[in-house]
């Protein structure tokens, strides 16, 4: 290993201490001379880097037998991940920054025409497994869909939604998909999944506490995940000071060189929390399955960092953590491959936002909803965006979004600030939590939560806005999918969504809602429009001005006027858009 030190202008802060370490379910630490070799961080210098190389395994998901191994829901005792791990916890809790003339309004959800959901375009997707929390999350190639949860992983045609490949990701797979690389334990736990559309490839993450800790990362060979997959199965005990921390919960994100984790450190013995760490995984070797020395970076503070997803030109991500009650944290990795620093600068003027606590739903059910931690980040010219579950008005939880302008930074000089900030907020003691934001090729945003109320299920509710919608405002959520049982405790962290990148307008989100087996995930999609595309000055009418504005946005080579999203503008899309206007407005 290698170890190089980095300045970085950011001062740190102790983080809170947690409780004593106990194990709680899980096999106990291994040995010294069992564990991987830990990777060291000079406590001494929480600014510097160390880095490892680590060759890979090549998997072949068409030499698994059966291909589809998880037809039905699990019948029988459904266990906790969090029993599982060794007992772990952090301070939470934050300061207290009450609201003050600096503080930016609150949009809300109004009525307005903005989501185009087509019903029966969504499925059903993985059933209850032996785990819970499910976790869910998704990747949309140009014909697939990959799902992950734990501790699960399926294919289906994007088409269709049929199911062509399903597998445990630990030993009771046939084998697992991450078995063959060392996950030789059932427990394979917090999976992440993404599409990069910059490499063209599916990428999935797993964490591993099989008595240490590794990360386990998995990269397909091409746009198809049936196939080849390079998996390594890095290793992620981290040494602070003489004292061994595992990873967990995960952040998962991309830019346009490099692939990040994000992780919260607990100890494997006593001791306090570590802090976070941050991996930075090149992405040149790993796409030819190439051995890949990867960067830790290990800052004593900061906890469930989450990672921007990154369209656009994007040379260095972007990670956002809360810092008190009334403002977030903007990370960044500075030359992330060659000499990789942290930086972090504060963003503020939110809006006072404490964390949510349970919430009812039909029959007396009551569901846990985390706490106030961020839950995704999208980032895509500039704008920065992100969600996370709060407390609202009394007895409620509420889904509060941000919009951040990055402003440059940090090469610029300049600093980050919040453009708008809205929530989701219901009416006769309804919940919205879990909320995942993204954007479009145009900007317009669409947003998934849960939603649940003492006279209905949980369910899973979409809603968007355009560029130009007044600041804050989102379209009131609707339902597109509802259990019809009662879902108690513990029931989900997050839900996702990500965008097609065969036309980079078509959002696709995961959700999940309770039937009388257990956990059920769903699957759909949704753009936002209007219903009438020709309307370009959204008034309701169509006329010269809206032609004037198409053909202004053709003559600027916008995206919205490719209207085929082939990346040209010509002849078919002035064609597309003789077509819409001739269809009018209903």
């Amino acid at each position: 290993m290698l170890q190089g030190c980095a300045a970085n202008t950011s001062t740190s802060r102790a983080a809170g201490e947690p409780a004593a370490y106990q194990p709680e379910g899980s096999p106990a630490p291994l040995p010294a001379d069992q564990r991987p070799d830990p990777i060291v961080i000079d406590v001494n210098n929480r600014d510097g880097y160390v880095r490892t190389t680590i060759a890979p395994e090549i998997y072949d998901t068409r030499a698994v037998t059966p291909q589809r191994q998880l037809t039905e829901p699990f019948d029988g005792q459904v266990r906790m991940i969090k029993h599982q791990l060794y007992q772990h916890s952090r301070d939470k809790s934050l300061e207290n920054i009450p609201d003050n003339q600096r503080t930016m309004p609150v949009g809300q959800a109004i009525e307005m025409d903005r989501v185009n959901h087509a019903g029966g375009t969504g499925f059903e997707s993985i059933a209850q497994t032996e785990w819970s929390p499910p976790d869910p999350t998704l990747a949309v190639g140009p014909d697939h869909i990959v799902e992950t949860v734990n501790a699960a992983i399926a294919f289906y045609d994007k088409d269709t939604g049929n199911e062509t490949f399903s597998v445990h990701l630990g030993t009771p797979g046939s084998p697992g998909f991450f078995e063959p690389v060392g996950a030789d334990s059932n427990f394979v736990f917090d999976p992440k999944v993404f599409y990069d559309h910059k490499a063209e490839r599916f990428v999935v993450i797993a964490l591993e506490t099989s008595g240490a800790s590794w990360i386990d990362i998995a990269v397909s060979d091409d746009s198809d995940p049936h196939g080849i997959w390079y998996k390594y199965r890095t290793p992620s005990v981290i040494d602070v000071g003489g004292n061994d921390y595992w990873v967990d919960y995960p952040g998962f994100g991309f830019d346009d060189n490099a692939w990040y984790v994000t992780g919260n450190l607990f100890p494997l013995g006593a001791g306090s929390f570590g802090g976070q760490l941050f991996r930075v995984y090149p992405k040149g070797p790993m796409l030819n399955g190439d051995p890949v020395t990867f960067s830790d970076l290990a800052p004593d503070n900061g906890a469930s960092l989450q990672v921007a997803q990154m369209f656009g030109p994007a040379p260095q991500c972007y990670f956002v953590s809360r810092r008190n009650s009334s403002s977030l944290r903007v990370w960044t990795i500075n030359d992330p491959i060659n000499n990789p620093s942290w930086q972090r600068v504060t963003v503020d003027q939110l809006s006072n936002a404490s964390g949510p606590s349970q919430d009812a739903n039909n029959n007396g059910g009551e569901i846990s909803t985390l706490d106030g931690r961020i839950m995704n980040v999208h980032y895509r010219d500039g704008n920065l965006y992100a969600g996370h579950a709060i407390d609202g008005p009394p007895g409620q939880t509420v889904a509060r979004w941000y919009h951040i302008d990055i402003n440059g930074w940090p090469g610029s000089g300049n600093s980050p600030f919040l453009v708008q900030q809205g929530e989701i907020t219901g009416n006769n003691g309804r919940h919205y939590f879990f909320p995942a934001i993204y954007s479009d090729k145009d900007h317009n945003v669409g947003l998934i939560t849960s939603s649940s109320s003492p006279n209905d299920f949980a369910s899973v509710r979409i809603s968007g806005r355009f560029p130009s919608d007044p600041l804050g405002t989102m379209s009131e959520p609707i339902e597109i999918a509802i259990g019809d049982n009662v879902a108690n405790g513990r029931w989900g962290d997050y839900l996702d969504i990500a965008i097609d990148p065969e036309d980079d307008k078509t959002f696709w989100i995961i959700g999940m809602y309770q039937r009388s087996f257990g956990w059920q995930t769903y699957i759909d999609s949704f753009t936002i429009e209007l219903p009438c595309p020709a309307d370009r000055d959204n008034n309701g009418t169509l006329d010269f001005f809206d032609i004037s504005l198409f053909i202004a946005a053709f003559n600027a080579q916008d995206n919205s006027a490719d209207l085929n999203s082939d990346g040209l503008w010509n002849f078919f899309d002035v064609s597309l858009y003789i077509q819409q206007y001739n269809a009018g407005c209903p």
